[in-house]
């Protein structure tokens, strides 16, 4: 009922989990089915006699737990965690730091913002101008009309 290359597909991709199978239903076994499962053993004892050859024992991977957190989430969901956690960090920093610090850290910001356009990186300049209006509504309880909402 399946073509013959689809079943073969399928029963590949089962075969690399380490404990992947693939059971097929049907009320007969069809001719792409015999094929299929022909060509599956065929793989099956070229893959073992290569391992034997080789000294190669298949087992399956090990990961840590944030790896496979981290393949969990898109490469931009990954920066958003990253850039949440580093301002964490930041307000952290802000509780220690004296009104001297902050005024420094507002400045210097200042200073990257102006950089960052300078040099056209506009989005770069867009990020810092966001942090320094986040810094003064934390320390001030106002930033001004130049307010983007992030």
């Amino acid at each position: 009922l399946r073509a013959e290359r689809s079943l073969i597909q399928t029963i590949g991709r089962a075969a690399r989990n380490l404990h992947g199978k693939a059971i097929l239903y049907a009320d007969r076994v069809t001719d792409s089915m015999k094929k299929a499962m022909g060509e599956t053993e065929r793989r099956r004892a070229k893959q073992i006699a290569y391992n034997q050859a080789h000294g190669i024992t298949p087992r399956g991977i090990v990961k840590q737990v944030r790896d496979l957190i981290d393949g969990v989430y898109s490469e931009k969901a990954g920066q958003e965690a990253l850039r949440l956690e580093q301002e964490a960090q930041r307000h952290a920093e802000l509780d220690e730091m004296s009104e001297k610090d902050i005024a420094r850290e507002i400045k210097r910001l200042e200073k990257r913002m102006l950089e960052h356009a300078r040099n056209l990186e506009f989005e770069q300049a867009a990020r810092v101008r966001d942090d320094l209006a986040r810094l003064k509504d934390r320390v001030f309880g106002a930033h001004g009309g130049d307010h983007v909402a992030a």
